[in-house]
């Protein structure tokens, strides 16, 4: 059984809370205390981005925790590297990459995912892959015994559903809103026909990310009917402006966050 599975199965009727961060951000010994205080504060699985100069599908806030690391020399190795001593800290924790192809791709698809499982990370997401272009990436991952994480949006076509059903594994990203990462005020949802779908076609469990940062807009998905939710942007803010010790502030959150779960 999959951690993501393990997971799902041990948590009953309460919801996922998953947390994301960029890797390298403030520097790599902060990060790691950074990732340690994530799951002390209670966070069900992480999400964490490798520093790219491009990132289409994120917002400034996150935009600009990978310039800081970026700045700082960070490499996809260094941060192969944190997580697998993130690993060995956390054996249980489902741990996820959201990445981009020119990461991907840079030494190649195959170097990538099998670096990936070496580091005990559990799926991977390429943001700016269009599903029917997936396929080789999905190939590279599943050899890896990686498992391949797809987007759907309330507005994706049913046959692109079935396509994201058919090859995806772990979990599926649902975004909550259109454009790109961040921290917003309110939350207005209309996915329950895209939760119905994906569950007729037998996708896996459907977490809601872009846009979730206060306990109400957990609730919000939750009743929905997402099985969880991602927080990205707002931790990354926090973090942000507790450069210095970041760690307390994190736990302090993603235990308010966990709760309304």
């Amino acid at each position: 059984m999959s951690r993501y599975r393990e997971m799902f199965a041990g948590l009953g009727n309460r919801g996922v809370f998953g947390a994301f961060v960029m890797l390298g951000d403030p520097d790599l010994e902060t990060s790691a205390a950074i990732l340690n205080a994530l799951v002390e504060g209670g966070a069900d699985m992480l999400e964490v981005g490798i520093p790219f100069s491009d990132p289409v599908a994120d917002g400034p806030v996150i935009q600009a925790a990978a310039e800081r690391a970026l700045s700082k020399g960070v490499t996809p190795a260094d941060c192969f590297a944190l997580l697998s001593a993130f690993r060995d800290r956390h054996p249980k924790v489902p741990v996820g990459i959201l990445t981009y192809a020119n990461i991907v791709l840079a030494k190649g698809r195959s170097v990538f995912y099998r670096a990936a499982a070496d580091g005990g990370v559990d799926s991977v997401l390429v943001a700016d892959v269009p599903v029917f272009e997936a396929g080789p990436f999905v190939a590279a991952a599943k050899a890896s015994a990686i498992a391949p994480v797809l987007i759907a949006a309330s507005n994706t076509p049913d046959e692109t559903l079935k396509r994201i059903a058919t090859l995806g594994e772990g979990y599926t990203y649902c975004v909550a809103r259109a454009g790109v990462t961040g921290a917003g005020e309110t939350l207005r949802l209309d996915h329950a026909p895209l939760f119905a779908k994906l569950a007729a076609h037998g996708a896996p469990p459907p977490v809601l990310g872009f846009g979730i940062s206060t306990p109400k807009h957990v609730r919000t998905a939750l009743n929905a009917g997402a099985a969880g939710v991602i927080s990205g942007s707002a931790l990354v803010r926090l973090i942000e402006e507790n450069r210095s010790d970041p760690a307390p502030a994190i736990r302090q959150f993603v235990a308010a966050m966990k709760a309304a779960a």
